[in-house]
């Protein structure tokens, strides 16, 4: 009747067929394979005629089609009177598209399928590397991390990558990986496991592409960097400082009580930022990630939302405002870009009526930043000089009506417009004005530093100097700038 038998041929080595296997080997009268290439085939019966889809490789793109293509013949042949007894290396659902795909197809179309179990490459190769793959090793395919940017997988676990069947695989399976781990990190290569020929090669990270035996049968075993590499352990930290049972002082946090952490290590990144400390930098981002994670646990806590809201938020964003990288836009520059994500960011926004070209702008900005926003929001709708001199004119204006205020809330309301009117003209300069006054303290207290630095070599305390010296120590510190400059 018409049937489907979907049969394991374990990893290599024929007596590690199964008794049902072997059964079903004895009887039939053909057997239609993947791949002939597989060290069992020699063992099979005599009188047994095999077919193999080997051609379809060569005629095909790409392996989706080749599988795609096979689960299209296999389900024809299904329909035989006698069916079709079609087999697969090691297991029939580990590492294997045609075997879960064929179950998929045969349930769809009522289609009796037997499943003959087979030893899958797994087992000899957890007895090869003498590992246990529990609690928590991921399984990758070498093909799709070839294929990404970072490992889809936590360091902090170990991984075993399957089927690096050529060494142009292992290259781009070695480059992904080096986005995390470091090149001298020790992986082991296992070559066909299980049969005769097994081998298990110790080697840097950065080698794996020069072993002259990777093949069909190899595969890659990546130990774990450290126990504390990953983000999710890094979540349990957060997690277990907040438990009923951690930290005092973290479990009474709120979003609120946390509010100024989140702005004062922003600040501190952007300082070492500002003086290209890298290994600061790696310091403070870590900060800001716990005020990141630290928010997202109160959340989950208090049942408002979890990390996983975050992530795939900012995730499904990030692939939606960019269609020129992840779809089918094509864009000429960096300014379509913008343009692109400005448009893209009002479709998805359009459910809801703005009442003011000014709403969504964080009033928790600095100062700066907001009268920066500001202006660029007033400027599309056309609110703006004509050119330049006019913010000139502005600024001379503002500044004569400073020196005309006399109550203080005059001089405070005159000094903000000011202030504001060089915002508008550091925008028409093209300067960020936070960046730019950021620049003018670091400038200070580095001058300023020249001036106690002097003080200290006469012995004296700094106020001690008088305004004419502390005035020579200071343009000593300007013309000491310019030459390093």
């Amino acid at each position: 009747m018409p049937s489907i038998t979907l049969l394991g041929l374990g990893p290599g080595n024929p007596n590690q067929l199964t008794r049902e296997a072997w059964d079903v080997l004895s009887s039939a009268g053909e057997i239609y394979l993947r791949t002939v290439k597989h060290p069992t085939v020699a063992a099979f019966p005599s009188e047994l005629v095999v077919h193999s889809f080997d051609h379809l490789y060569e005629q095909a793109e790409s392996f989706e089609e080749v599988y795609a293509a096979i689960v299209e013949q296999v389900l024809e042949l299904a329909h035989r009177p006698e069916g079709v007894v079609y087999a697969v290396p090691g297991h029939p659902f580990v590492a294997e598209v045609t075997g879960r795909e064929l179950m998929r197809r045969a349930r769809e179309m009522g289609l009796p399928l037997r499943v003959v179990e087979g030893l899958s490459f797994l087992e000899p190769t957890w007895r090869a590397l003498g590992v246990d793959a529990f609690p928590h090793t991921a399984l990758v395919d070498a093909m799709e991390l070839a294929m990404l940017h970072v490992p889809p997988f936590p360091p902090s676990a170990p991984a075993l990558i399957a089927q690096v069947y050529d060494r142009t695989v292992a290259a781009e399976v070695k480059m992904t990986l080096m986005a995390v781990y470091p090149d001298e990190h020790r992986v082991a290569l296992v070559h066909a496991a299980g049969t005769s020929d097994e081998a298990v090669r110790w080697m840097p990270l950065y080698e794996i592409d020069r072993d002259d035996r990777i093949g069909l049968l190899t595969s890659l075993y990546v130990p774990a960097l450290a126990a504390d590499a990953s983000f999710e352990a890094f979540q349990e930290v957060v997690a277990r400082l907040r438990a009923p049972d951690g930290c005092p002082w973290d479990r009474k946090q709120t979003h609120r009580s946390l509010r100024r952490f989140l702005l004062e290590e922003a600040y501190e990144a952007l300082e070492a930022i500002d003086l290209e400390d890298w290994e600061a930098l790696a310091e403070e981002l870590g900060d800001v990630l716990l005020q990141i994670v630290l928010h997202a646990q109160i959340a989950a806590e208090e049942g408002e939302f979890t990390m996983t809201d975050v992530l795939r938020g900012i995730h499904q964003k990030m692939v939606r405002r960019h269609p020129h990288v992840f779809g089918d836009l094509h864009v000429a520059d960096a300014d379509e870009v913008v343009r692109n994500w400005a448009a893209i960011k009002a479709q998805e926004k359009g459910h809801q009526v703005s009442k003011s070209v000014l709403d969504g702008i964080p009033r928790g900005l600095p100062a700066l930043m907001e009268a920066l926003e500001i202006q660029k929001r007033v400027v599309k709708v056309g609110f703006d000089w004509p050119d330049v001199e006019g913010v000139w004119r502005k600024l001379a204006e503002e500044l004569d009506e400073v020196r005309a205020a006399r109550t203080p809330e005059e001089q405070e309301a005159e000094i903000g417009d000011v202030l504001f009117v060089v915002v508008n003209l550091a925008r028409w300069m093209g300067v960020d004005p936070e960046v730019a006054l950021h620049a003018a303290d670091v400038r200070f207290r580095r001058r300023f530093a020249v001036i106690e630095q002097r003080a200290r070599e006469q012995g004296r305390p700094v106020e001690a100097l008088t305004l004419d010296e502390m005035e020579a120590a200071w343009q000593q510190a300007k013309r000491e700038e310019k030459k390093s400059a």
